[in-house]
């Protein structure tokens, strides 16, 4: 009798891959739309699109890290090599620090700015941070230099979710795929 993997819930699988098609999509819109010559209607659409998506996503990796906390990650297969384990750990903490810092650093960049959030100034909240060009500056750069890095680790994430999928056919893939976990008797 062969056994399934354990892998996770619906509700953890529903997190990951709706919120890897946010930042799938929000990454390559906040490339592009501080492009010098870029349409101002486009580039305006891509604004409003990252800034909200944006505010999405905080609550979301929010949401999400709660329900982690709730309910751990299941083992990876007893044979995967302590390197890749720890490997493992440190890209899903990257991946959670970097999903939380951004949306962070680009309110406050926008907020700082003077900038509208369309979303959250439609319900009324009132900005956060004071209204400086030092601050948003800063937070520019931190949001700048956290895409790069959160650029980097997905690359490295579906990389090795690839590998493990296609290469290795170990089970690591299984657990998060497909997006709603089966029925288990």
């Amino acid at each position: 009798m062969t056994t399934t993997p354990v892998g996770y819930g619906t509700t953890a699988r529903l997190f990951h891959w709706s919120m890897a098609v946010l930042v799938l999509a929000t990454i390559p819109a906040g490339f592009l739309m501080v492009q010098e010559g870029l349409d101002r209607s486009l580039q305006n659409a891509l604004f409003i699109f990252h800034k909200n998506v944006g505010v999405l996503l905080l609550i979301l990796i929010v949401a999400r890290g709660v329900h982690r906390l709730r309910r751990p990650a299941p083992p990876l297969p007893a044979g995967m090599p302590g390197w890749q384990v720890r490997v493992a750990g440190a890209t899903h903490g990257a991946l959670y620090g970097l999903l939380f810092v951004m949306p962070v650093a680009g309110y406050v960049r926008v907020k700082a700015g003077g900038f509208p959030i369309e979303t959250l100034d439609a319900i009324g909240l009132p900005s956060l941070v004071p209204r400086s060009d030092a601050l948003a500056a800063a937070a520019k750069a931190v949001h700048f230099y956290g895409a790069l890095a959160l650029a980097a680790v997905v690359a490295l994430h579906v990389g090795a979710a690839l590998q493990h999928a296609i290469l290795r056919r170990d089970g690591v893939f299984s657990r998060m795929w497909p997006p709603v976990a089966p029925h288990r008797r």
